[in-house]
């Protein structure tokens, strides 16, 4: 992806959203050209000059100083997270990573497919792209059977754009789809090179006009837990609390716990679905099997 436009249609589409009532600014009189706030007017907030401003959101941003990045993320209303996709987008690219070299395979470590299996609960374990590196076989009845799919779909967004059982199963779908391409964002704007990336994103835009309306809208957001509403062919409506904890020694690897509230209908739900679900996570460093889910 090209960094000089991913820069300009992030800052423009922050700014589209920000009124000049709502950045404290007196209302321009007679009609506005552009929705949000027009490039000069944040360079006012920013403390730049108009130029300055301009060359930036075309991707100019050689030699761009931390304190310039940070009046115009205040400028803009930016969150946490989008200061820090904002920074990121700005790094220079090093040369070596111009070269579109796939990036080196993740690697599930042994000790969490046997965590995997002690869960009583759906678990999976996620990489980069939202790759699903691994789940147990509760989370496999929960949404599909991962394992059984070629590797290259072992892929969350893959998933819930292109899997028709996907659109029946999230009950807020919209929501979730939105969540998952504004994730790919915030992973794109850390590895804009990434070859993998590149093609997941052109089969998603290829084969989705919503991902690719969505993908235009360059928003980000991070995983870190929340609540998911699911109606399951096999047990119905399921509500499951969910909660991402990070790997030690991948920070691109997480785990991922789906749990129901203690005693409802979900908790009774599940162990139906999980007196189902009697065959361990398959552990590739026991059977012999290279475990190259990403690569």
């Amino acid at each position: 992806m090209d960094r000089s436009s991913e820069i300009r249609e992030f800052l423009r589409t922050r700014r589209a959203r920000i009124t000049p009532e709502q950045a404290g600014l007196a209302p321009h009189p007679g009609p506005r050209r552009v929705p949000g706030l027009r490039r000069e007017e944040v360079a006012q907030l920013a403390g730049v000059s108009v130029d300055y401003y301009v060359r930036l959101e075309r991707g100019r941003t050689q030699g761009v100083s931390e304190t310039v990045l940070e009046a115009i993320a205040r400028a803009l209303h930016l969150d946490e997270i989008e200061r820090a996709h904002l920074f990121n987008l700005t790094q220079p690219t090093p040369a070596r990573t111009r070269r579109k070299r796939p990036l080196a395979p993740q690697r599930v470590h042994p000790v969490l497919y046997r965590t995997l299996d002690s869960l009583s609960v759906p678990a999976v374990i996620e990489g980069r792209r939202l790759d699903v590196l691994a789940a147990n076989k509760l989370a496999c009845v929960l949404y599909t059977d991962f394992e059984a799919r070629p590797r290259r779909e072992r892929n969350f967004a893959r998933y819930v754009f292109l899997d028709e059982a996907a659109f029946t199963l999230y009950t807020d779908w919209d929501q979730v789809a939105e969540t998952c391409v504004a994730r790919l964002r915030l992973y794109a704007g850390r590895h804009p090179d990434d070859p993998q990336l590149t093609e997941l994103i052109g089969e998603l835009s290829l084969h989705s006009d919503t991902f690719r309306s969505m993908w235009a809208d360059h928003d980000v957001r991070a995983h870190t837990s929340g609540i998911k509403r699911l109606h399951h062919p096999l047990v119905g409506d399921l509500t499951l609390e969910y909660v991402v904890l990070a790997v030690e020694g991948d920070p691109e690897q997480s785990l991922v716990i789906y749990t129901p509230e203690p005693a409802s209908p979900t908790a009774e739900a599940l162990g139906i679905l999980a007196s189902w679900t009697t065959t361990p996570t398959t552990n590739p460093h026991t059977t012999g099997q290279p475990h190259n889910p990403a690569g």
